[in-house]
Order: structure tokens, then sequence, then C-alpha cells
């Protein structure tokens, strides 16, 4: 958990070193994650890989058990699910039901759980500065809400939801299209492909929907007080599209997604932010 988020934040303690590409040519290779992971330790202890994990796992649940009483309340079994008989239009339009009931549930536990998300993030980027002030789930919601109202819990809500709603429509949208149309139904293996396809499609769109996921998480922490949300990490941004104009302009839009061969960005030029 926290290795991960401190690679989005851009926190780089440890020094690149010389390593070479597939070319041969010699290339800057930032520390990947067993390396990051062993620094944590060295300064924090084992404990230290753990930071955050309470609150994130509560919001884990707050979540499951959200699907769970939306699904009871609009249960699936209300509606026709896609079969191989189906026509083009009529699969098509179950998909379109499916996936749009799907949606609904997801919207709906994110932003139940999102504040549990946030105190999670700032327990964990406390690493950077060696801060206190997140220090259990109770005081940093009565932190949180002294300091920042209400709003302050659903920071960063809406990058993740546009990304949980593209990650949806897209991946499902084409694996249909690709059973549908690439998939002969005369291959022997047709079946086992379809069956695939939707988790392949997943990975994929995953990596394209990155960015809403890594802007999400940064306003989570951008400008609470701590280290880590301040420059020189990240100016304050004014909103979550401030934010990725400021990570696309200097080429980071897919910051922390590597975890392993991390190559060491170029020099950044100035760009304008607003």
């Amino acid at each position: 958990l926290l290795t991960g988020f401190l690679l989005q934040v851009g926190h780089e303690p440890l020094p690149p070193t010389v390593g070479r590409n597939v070319l041969g040519r010699k290339v800057l290779y930032l520390p990947g994650f067993f390396t990051y992971a062993r620094h944590i330790v060295e300064v924090d202890g084992k404990r230290g890989l753990f930071r955050g994990l309470t609150p994130r796992l509560i919001s884990s649940t707050l979540s499951t058990i959200t699907r769970g009483s939306v699904k009871k309340a609009f249960p699936l079994e209300d509606m026709e699910h896609v079969s191989n008989k189906d026509d083009v239009k009529t699969s098509l339009r179950k998909v379109v039901e499916e996936t749009s009931h799907e949606m609904m549930m997801q919207c709906v536990s994110r932003v139940v759980s999102h504040p549990l998300h946030v105190i999670s993030m700032r327990c964990m980027v406390q690493f950077v500065g060696r801060e206190v002030k997140y220090s259990g789930v109770f005081s940093a919601i009565g932190r949180i809400f002294k300091e920042e109202g209400i709003l302050g819990f659903f920071i960063g809500l809406v990058p993740h939801i546009l990304g949980d709603v593209i990650f949806l429509w897209c991946c499902n949208l084409l694996a249909h299209f690709i059973n549908t149309y690439a998939v002969d139904d005369n291959f022997s293996q047709a079946s086992v492909i379809r069956s695939y396809t939707k988790f392949v499609m997943g990975i994929a769109v995953s990596m394209l929907t990155y960015p809403f996921l890594l802007v999400g998480d940064l306003m989570a922490v951008n400008n609470c007080g701590l280290r880590a949300g301040l420059p020189p990490y990240a100016p304050a941004f004014t909103s979550w599209i401030h934010c990725w104009r400021y990570l696309s302009a200097q080429g980071q839009l897919f910051r922390g997604s590597s975890l392993l061969f991390r190559r060491a960005p170029m020099p950044a030029a100035s760009f304008p932010i607003d």
C-alpha cells in the first residue's frame, strides 16, 4: 500500500542507478518496488509498510457492504443476461443494462467509502514529512471535519468516479464487440476465448484510466497541511482539472503505474499550469 502511493506522490528518497535498456543503451532507473520497500523498513520498521491499512480495510468493507445493499435493492435477477442465442441488437441492449447496473453499484459504493480512502491516503503520505497529524481513524475524522468541513471527506472523488465509469463502459463494450465480431463461433475454443476477453480488456483499460486514479489520490492529500501535499512535491491545486493539467505538462500522468522498471524522467521544461 504505502510503497505504491509514495511512488504516485513522487517521493524519491533514493538515487537512480545506471542500467541498460533493450537496445543496450545506458539509462537511469529509479529504485523499484522491493528496493523502495526495504528503504521504508529501514526508516519505519516493518510496521511502516502498513501505514493507513486500518482506514483502507474499513473503506473496502464499506464498499463491499454498499455494493451488496444496492444489489439487493435492485437485483440483477430482474434483468436478462446476455446469451449466445441473442441477436446483435438484443445482446448489446443487455450489455448496456448490465453495465448501467454495475455502474450504479460502483458509484454508490465509491461515494460511501471515499472518506475512509482519503484518511488512508493521508495516513500513508505522512511518511514523507515524518508527521503525526493523522494518527487514528476517529481523530482524523474530527480533524478533517474541523479544518475542511464535509467536503474535505470527498476531495478527489470526481476523478475516481469518472475513472470507474469510463473503465466499466470501455471494458464491457470492448469485450462485447470483440466477442461478437472477432471471435468465430465455429472455432473450437471460442467459448474459452470469450471467458477471458473481459479480463484482458480490464487490464488494458485500467492502464488507460490510471491517470484518473492518480489525480484522485493526489487531490486527497493536496494542500492538507502535510509536506507531500505542498511544494516541491506539488503546487496547491485549485481543482482536479488543475492537477491533471499540471501532471500532463510534466509528462507525469502515469507516475507510479510501474513498480519495477522505472526510468528516471528527463528534466521537464517549465510549462504553464493555469
